[in-house]
């Protein structure tokens, strides 16, 4: 099967090679009133005939481009496009492969018209921290969709998932004519809409609304999009219906409506499945709405190995979602948004372990099974306020509310033996469990500018309410058969209440001390969270038949309190190029806890610390960037880990905290590197993290002959992880059909992590290094081949001789193939190799996963019928292995196996002229 597809990959690609020719063309663009160079000047290519973009990039500090390129073309059209200035045209004739143009000088346009503008909008425009591409420009199928569209931009990449990355960075928020489309999930988006209604893309560094409103720097790490709609496409109605059935009664039905009236917008979906999809999930209407499976195209096996799995979902899970979102712009100065979410689901699951521990000095086996049954039911409304009382008073105003009551039935047994296959302890146990929980909070600020140097005044106040309520029946029963026999009976009932309130409020003002360029901000922040703990513990009286002998030793009623207040200030400087900045907070924070079962318990502790941070962003030009960071932050002990209660709720693990718990410290640094040519199509993006931690806070176990465990808390030193990864990608535009990408990956990684194992102490290093090749290869409305190969070698280390090393290698090989022909019809597989040669005996070591969907479009493209092939080599059968420095764990659960699906939907589109759209991509399963 791989040879075919392999084969398929290399004869398309030498095909297409074979079939334009190469052109270079160099020139220098200058001002030609005072005759300097012009750095960032759009210069672009277009097709004659058709005014179709062929390629484009943009001039340099000096001046200077080169674009390069195939056609078939004998003539195009060069472009050169700078703010202020007129549009140079000329036409090149390609009579030989290098051209050279010298230097070609922009006269200013002072008498500059809107339409004019408009009939000459260049590809793409700089506009500071802003990159816009103009979607004119792009030519893509007909029945494109934004993310066909956003594959298309330069340094933007689109993953099998729809995760998108613009120069490296992870695109985090989608926004369409500012405001948000259908809650936070940007593949609704970006694959619900349609390329024909976006006028422009814009993208920027991810801020919250406030900084923007104030024009303050972003930390630079994640990207936004924003989707300009065209005024006249952004009235009427869209959406989609579908519906399907398969074998083993497996089902699932999606719909979505949407209405537009410029700032209105109104949308409803709603969907419910039992193939362990979360939300909206088959055929192209899983590519649409975003929606997600627990199998993945990558990582659809589950062997797990120091963190890496493959195989499959745990469980059956039977879900259904519905939800209402609405957007609209009051007066002038006012928008509102808001949503309701409704998710339920049923689920079941059986699994077995097999474990094999490992102390000091010797070793012993736990075998476990359990059989669990859950069902949820929640709610959850989100809105939001925005005032713009003038160009300097902004308010915003976020109140939410969430519900959910839960039920679950969960029945287990365990039995450890010893190394001598001697049953030493065994335990059994039954409950049923029903949570109610209800949290509601606000997010409210306040932000007033002053003057035109970036000076402002933010004052926020946030706060949270949360209550669970929880009934918990529970049958158990522990049999110690060491040197000291035991036989453990519990029958009881514990009504449990957790409250916890959250406030947090404070002010920041900003003072320039150089214009824009130098700024100083002062910050304070205060923050209270409160907590209260009530469990109710009652023994089965046998005599009266009910739960009413109360057990104070399992029961709890707390009150916790964290006070801290932070004292900060942070230096900012940009200029051109260069962004930079520190800060520095003092922390001041108390801890307190009320035991009114047991007073004696009682702890109040303080703790004063200094937390630092600091960033470094210089951007060489539009196509390269460089940053390095530095953050140091404290994290304090939570209060299971400080107070000296004995949790004895489990008879085989008695946990206890420890009162003289320090604050923790990490030390992290960052240093990334982008570097992204629109010309030639290549990528290049590098990034190495580290973290340094001391007295972190980790546990420590001592067991006992009769493998009874008891549980503190300790600080370490020493602890750190080092990690990169190094990635170069090459596009390469054979034609204006045809594309072919390549990316190589590598990834090294350094940890080390100071543990307890039975009261001893020791050291383990894991060092791993991970790389990765991608092709992809693109035929427009032909085919689209994904083919890509991950290995990962891991080795583990430790300090106390009777751990084995450990070594483990794993390969990932994935073959992703959708075609489009003959017309109307579409073929998608998604097939995924796996193979780890460390798994135990019984285990299948290697496994092929192969998905399909055959798809067929009618009736003008509004309707499409799809066949879905899930697991068609049946070979999901979710067996793993977890192998750490304590334990080596083989484990088998409840699987989604092998199905076969026959689904119907229908859209309708009635935005402009050419909504009608029909999307084409992977899918993933």
């Amino acid at each position: 099967m791989k040879h075919v597809f392999l084969l398929l990959m290399c004869t398309c690609t030498f095909f297409a090679f074979g079939q334009s020719k190469s052109f270079k063309i160099s020139g220098k663009t200058f001002s030609e009133t005072d005759n300097l160079p012009l750095e960032s000047a759009t210069v672009y290519l277009e097709r004659v005939e058709d005014s179709t973009l062929m390629t484009y990039t943009i001039s340099d500090k000096n001046g200077d481009f080169i674009l390069e390129g195939k056609t078939y073309d004998k003539k195009l059209n060069l472009l050169i496009s700078y703010v202020g200035y007129k549009i140079l045209k000329r036409e090149i004739v390609l009579n030989k492969e290098e051209i050279t143009l010298g230097k070609l000088n922009m006269a200013i346009d002072n008498n500059a018209l809107d339409e004019v503008i408009i009939k000459s909008t260049p590809p793409i425009r700089v506009k500071k921290d802003t990159l816009e591409f103009n979607v004119k420009s792009f030519k893509t199928k007909k029945d494109a969709s934004v993310e066909d569209l956003l594959k298309q931009l330069p340094g933007v990449e689109v993953d099998t998932d729809g995760r998108i990355k613009v120069n490296g960075k992870e695109v985090n928020q989608i926004l369409v004519n500012g405001k948000p489309f259908f809650g936070n999930d940007p593949t609704i988006t970006t694959k619900n809409l349609t390329k024909d209604i976006i006028e422009k893309v814009q993208i920027t560094d991810t801020k919250s609304k406030e900084d923007a409103f104030v024009g303050k720097e972003s930390d630079g790490e994640n990207k936004t999009i924003n989707l300009t709609i065209k005024k006249e496409n952004n009235k009427g109605v869209f959406g989609r219906l579908a519906a399907g059935g398969g074998t083993d009664k497996r089902y699932e039905f999606a719909g979505m409506f949407n209405y537009f009236n410029n700032d209105k917008r109104i949308s409803v979906l709603s969907g419910g499945n039992n193939i362990n999809s979360p939300g909206f999930s088959f055929g192209e209407i899983r590519k649409m709405f975003g929606g997600g499976n627990n199998i993945a195209v990558y990582g659809n096996g589950n062997f797990v190995v120091d963190g890496r799995s493959f195989g499959g979902g745990q469980g059956i899970t039977t879900s259904r979602t519905s939800g209402l979102n609405y957007a609209d712009k009051i007066g002038e100065e006012t928008d509102v948004s808001g949503s309701y979410f409704y998710s339920g689901s049923e689920s079941e699951n059986e699994s077995s372990t097999q474990r094999e521990n490992i102390l000091p000095d010797r070793r012993y086996f736990t075998d476990s099974n359990s059989s669990s049954s859950n069902s949820t039911d929640s709610h959850r409304t989100n809105t939001e306020f925005e005032f713009k009382i003038d160009s300097t008073l902004y308010i915003n105003v976020r109140p939410s509310f969430n519900f959910s009551k839960s039920k679950n039935i969960l029945s287990s047994d365990e039995a450890s033996r010893d190394m001598d296959q001697v049953l030493i302890n065994e335990s059994k146990r039954s409950s049923y469990v029903e949570n109610t929980a209800k949290n509601f909070s606000n997010d409210f600020s306040i932000t007033k500018r002053f003057g035109n140097k970036g000076s402002f005044l933010r004052l926020f106040f946030n706060n949270q309410n949360n209550m669970t309520e929880t009934d918990d029946f529970l049958d158990s029963e522990a049999n110690i058969y060491g040197t000291t026999p035991n036989n453990i009976i519990r029958k009881q009932f514990t009504d449990g209440e957790n409250q916890s309130s959250d406030v947090s409020t404070g002010i920041t003002y900003r003072q320039p001390i150089m214009g824009k360029e130098l700024s100083l901000d002062f910050n304070y922040r205060y923050n209270r969270n409160k907590q209260k703990n009530i469990r109710n513990t009652f023994d089965f009286d046998d005599t009266e038949q009910d739960y009413n002998a109360f057990n104070k030793d399992l029961s709890t009623n707390f009150k916790y309190i964290d006070d801290n207040s932070i004292y900060g200030i942070e230096l900012s400087y940009r200029k051109d190029k260069l962004f930079a900045n520190f800060e520095a907070d003092y922390v001041d924070r108390t801890l307190e806890n009320q035991d009114f079962l047991r007073p004696e318990l009682n702890i109040k502790r303080g703790f004063n610390n200094v937390q630092l941070s600091s960033r470094i962003r210089y951007r060489f030009s539009p196509k390269a960037s460089f940053g390095i960071g530095y953050r140091m932050r404290n994290t304090v002990p939570s209060l299971s880990q400080l107070q000296s209660f004995e949790d004895v709720s489990d008879p085989l693990n008695t946990v206890v905290g420890n009162p003289n718990l320090k604050v923790g410290n990490s030390h992290n640094i960052n240093v990334n590197f982008n570097a992204f040519d629109f010309t030639k199509g290549t990528g290049f993006y590098g990034f190495l993290r580290s973290d340094f931690r001391n007295n972190q806070v980790v546990r420590k176990s001592t067991i006992d002959d009769n493998l009874i465990r008891k549980t503190t808390y300790e600080n370490v030193n020493g602890n750190y992880n080092l990690n990169g990864y190094i990635t170069y990608s090459k596009k390469v535009k054979i034609d204006s059909l045809k594309t072919v990408s390549f990316n190589i990956g590598f990834g090294p990684g350094l940890n080390r992590s100071v543990n307890f194992n039975n009261d001893v102490k020791y050291a383990s290093i894991r060092k791993s290094i991970t790389p990765s090749v991608m092709v992809t290869f693109s035929w427009k409305d032909v085919l689209e081949f994904y083919p890509r190969y991950r290995m990962a070698f891991t080795r583990n280390t430790f300090s106390i001789n009777n751990f084995e090393k450990q070594e483990f290698t794993s390969h990932t090989l994935d073959l992703n193939l959708a075609t489009f022909l003959p017309k109307h019809f579409e073929w998608q597989n998604n097939i995924s190799f796996n193979y780890n040669p460390n798994i135990a005996d019984g285990f299948q070591k290697s496994a092929w996963f192969w998905n399909a969907t055959l798809g067929y479009s009618f009736l003008k493209d509004k309707a499409m019928l799809t066949l879905k092939a899930y697991d068609i080599l049946n070979q999901n059968t979710n067996a793993s292995r977890i192998a750490t420095e304590n334990y080596i764990q083989d484990s088998q659960s409840t699987v989604l196996q092998q199905y076969f699906m026959l689904s119907f939907s229908w859209k309708f589109n009635s935005l402009g002229s050419k909504g009608e759209v029909r999307e084409r991509g992977f899918h993933r399963f």
